[in-house]
């Protein structure tokens, strides 16, 4: 049977808001650390690159200003042409500082990758010879693309003073399809965790939120059984009290049908809070040594006279139970009994049959009886037929699960259903021996 579909109320809608904003909140610190986390690395790899083309460039210059020697007071370069350090990228050029006219070029690397103007060359190698160190400088070449420099100085072998210096001309985009591999890789892997993110956040925030929803389920279905069973006797209060008003009798000839209402309305009430215990589940049930025969012999005492025939067999049982759940669940099976055990069509009080037997309490009707297989049907919450309440077999049951035992029904010889309540047993308890 298809259940029907849930009814969005104002509760159930602020409560799928706050799991939105808690999955939204979820992904959100999500974006938030992936997003730095990736920045740190990005930035480092960046930075890693970068370091590794000035070591190269650094290592190339080195080595080009540690061939050039002086010779006769005149520089030598002889060297500079077969060594690998000055063929490929970073290009290799080499400046004289001369005395009246500054740096200028004296030897060009094999590969000229870069157009760089003379004059900004210069000006790397004066800085690399007035401060007698290594001098990195950002500069463009003839078509204004970026380029990088590193001056290297080198020094006259007679003198021991600077001479010029060894000019790396290195190229910015080193390394940058590594480095875009990796930040579109970043990108597409943040986008993938922040999905899963979101939708673990989502399952996450769902779950967490259960006991709300089951909490506001159970509030739900306690306020329509509230609503379904008190409707019923408040009806005939009120009917009572209008006919009275209006009777010749009066009031006095109605007080037992008030009574009754009344009284229809306080099993009600217990019924309902009963309930609400279980399904809350605010306290644990207060399993303790029972009498089963005796409680059973005082529910069938409270019942009304005149609406039923009664026949008791009651055995010595001890069971550990709920008293007070017990009770409920007993009243709840006779008052079952005497609503449905005629037979269709039949009139006058309702023949009962109540034993108790071991941990077992059984009511036999002669109603219309019921078969086994409708029996998980009637537990159903308004599910009862012939204008019953619709809770009590449901809370019978809800009773026996909670004292790890079960509600089954038979079909009576003769005609007739037999609800047979079964309990945990006493567990035996052994001393011992001093």
């Amino acid at each position: 049977m298809a259940r029907p579909a849930r009814r969005r109320t104002p509760a159930r809608s602020r409560l799928r808001r706050l799991q939105l904003r808690l999955t939204v909140a979820y992904t959100l610190i999500t974006v938030i650390g992936l997003s730095c986390l990736s920045w740190l690395v990005i930035r480092t790899d960046d930075r890693s690159r970068q370091t590794a083309e000035y070591d190269e460039m650094r290592r190339r210059a080195s080595v080009a200003a540690s061939l050039v020697y002086y010779e006769d007071d005149r520089i030598r370069l002889d060297g500079l042409s077969d060594d690998e350090a000055t063929a490929g990228t970073p290009q290799i050029l080499v400046l004289e500082d001369r005395p009246g006219s500054g740096p200028a070029v004296v030897f060009r690397g094999r590969t000229q990758q870069f157009d760089v103007p003379g004059a900004t060359v210069a000006r790397a190698a004066s800085s690399a010879v007035r401060a007698e160190e290594t001098v990195r400088q950002e500069a463009r070449d003839r078509t204004g693309g970026p380029v990088r420099l590193l001056a290297v100085p080198f020094y006259h072998d007679a003198t021991d003073e600077v001479a010029g210096a060894a000019v790396a001309v290195g190229d910015p985009e080193y390394g940058a399809a590594e480095h875009r591999s990796l930040v579109l890789s970043l990108v597409i892997g943040c986008a993938a965790l922040t999905a899963l993110a979101a939708l673990t956040g989502h399952v996450l925030s769902g779950r967490s939120m259960r006991p709300a929803w089951q909490a506001l389920e159970q509030q739900e279905r306690l306020l329509a059984d509230a609503a379904h069973e008190l409707r019923t006797p408040v009806a005939v209060m009120r009917g009572s009290v209008e006919v009275a008003e209006r009777g010749p009798g009066g009031l006095q000839a109605h007080l037992p049908r008030i009574r009754r209402a009344a009284d229809r309305m306080g099993h009600v009430v217990e019924n309902l809070l009963t309930r609400g215990r279980l399904e809350a589940a605010v306290e644990s049930v207060r399993a303790e040594p029972l009498r089963l025969d005796q409680l059973v012999e005082e529910v069938c005492a409270d019942l009304p006279e005149g609406r039923h025939r009664l026949e008791l067999r009651l055995e010595e049982s001890v069971v550990e139970a709920d008293a007070a759940l017990v009770r409920v669940a007993v009243r709840n099976l006779l008052d079952n009994a005497v609503r449905h055990g005629r037979r269709p069509g039949e009139e006058g009080p309702a023949d009962l049959l109540v034993a108790v037997h071991g941990p077992e309490v059984s009511v036999a009707d002669r109603g219309p009886g019921v078969e086994p297989a409708r029996l998980p049907e009637l537990m159903e919450r308004f599910r009862s037929p012939g204008g019953g309440t619709g809770i009590g077999l449901s809370l019978v049951h809800r009773v026996a699960l909670a004292h790890r035992g079960s509600l089954t029904v038979r079909t009576r010889t003769g005609g007739g259903a037999v609800f047979v309540l079964r309990l945990a047993p006493a567990r035996s308890r052994r001393r011992r021996a001093r």
